[in-house]
C-alpha cells in the first residue's frame, strides 16, 4: 500500500512510501487486541480502594439482641454488615492489577491496530518537522493543513522531541508519542495516525526484528 507523503502545509510532497504489508496487511487478530487493551488499562488502575471489614470497624463488641426470635436477620455486635454503618462483607482490597503478555502477543496486537488503520485509509504521512519553541498555535496550524484538527489524533514522532509535545499537551483531540512507545490501544483509540516520515523505519525496525 502506498501513501502520499505530505508537507506541514499540506501538501503533496510527490514522494511516496510504502506501507509494509507485514504490518500495515496482516489478518487482524482481535483477540489478541483484546487483550492487549486490557491489559494496559489494567496497568493505568491504582488498586488502592479499600473498605473496611467487620474486625475493622471501631465499635462495642456487645450483642445487640437475642440470637433468635426477633424476626429478622442474626447479628452481633453494632459493626454487623446488616446494620448501616457495619462493615462491608468482601469489600475492595489494594491489590495490583497488572497482568503479563508474551512480546510476541504485543507485537500481533500493534500490528493488528496498525492494519485496521490502513484499511480504514485513516494513516496520514507526514515529513520530518520540528518547533524551534513550543507553540500550539503553530501545532493546530498543521492539524488544519492536514485536514485532521476536527480528529483524534496520534501523531507518531522518530524521537521524542519536547517542543512538538509541549505544543500538543493543552490540546484535547491531539496526542503525541514515539515510534516506539505506541500500543494497540492508543492507536485503535485514534481517529487518524499522523506517522512522520522517519517514524516509519523505526516502527519497522521494532515489529519485523
Amino acid at each position: 500500500m502506498e501513501v502520499n507523503v505530505l508537507d506541514i502545509k499540506g501538501q503533496e510532497t510527490g514522494r511516496k512510501v510504502t506501507l509494509n504489508d507485514a504490518i500495515f496487511g496482516i489478518e487482524p487478530n482481535d483477540h489478541v487486541l483484546y487483550l492487549d487493551v486490557k491489559q494496559y488499562l489494567a496497568n493505568q488502575r491504582q488498586g488502592t480502594a479499600k473498605s473496611k471489614e467487620r474486625s475493622e470497624m471501631s465499635g462495642s463488641t456487645r450483642k445487640l439482641g437475642r440470637q433468635k426470635g426477633g424476626g429478622g436477620a442474626r447479628r452481633g455486635d453494632i459493626n454487623s454488615p446488616v446494620l448501616v454503618g457495619g462493615g462491608r462483607v468482601f469489600g475492595p482490597k489494594p491489590r495490583d492489577y497488572r497482568f503479563k503478555l508474551n512480546k510476541k502477543v504485543k507485537v500481533l496486537a500493534r500490528k493488528s491496530a496498525l492494519t485496521y488503520k490502513a484499511q480504514e485509509n485513516a494513516i496520514v504521512v507526514v515529513e520530518d518537522f520540528n518547533f524551534e519553541a513550543p507553540k500550539t498555535k503553530d501545532f493546530v496550524n498543521i492539524a488544519k493543513n492536514l485536514k485532521v484538527d476536527n480528529k483524534k489524533a496520534l501523531v507518531v514522532l522518530p524521537e521524542v522531541n519536547k517542543n512538538v509535545y509541549l505544543s500538543a499537551r493543552n490540546l484535547k483531540k491531539a496526542n503525541v508519542e514515539t515510534a516506539s512507545s505506541i500500543n494497540a490501544y492508543k492507536v485503535l483509540n485514534a481517529d487518524v495516525l499522523v506517522i512522520s516520515e522517519s517514524s516509519l523505519e523505526t516502527i519497522e525496525s521494532i515489529l519485523n526484528k
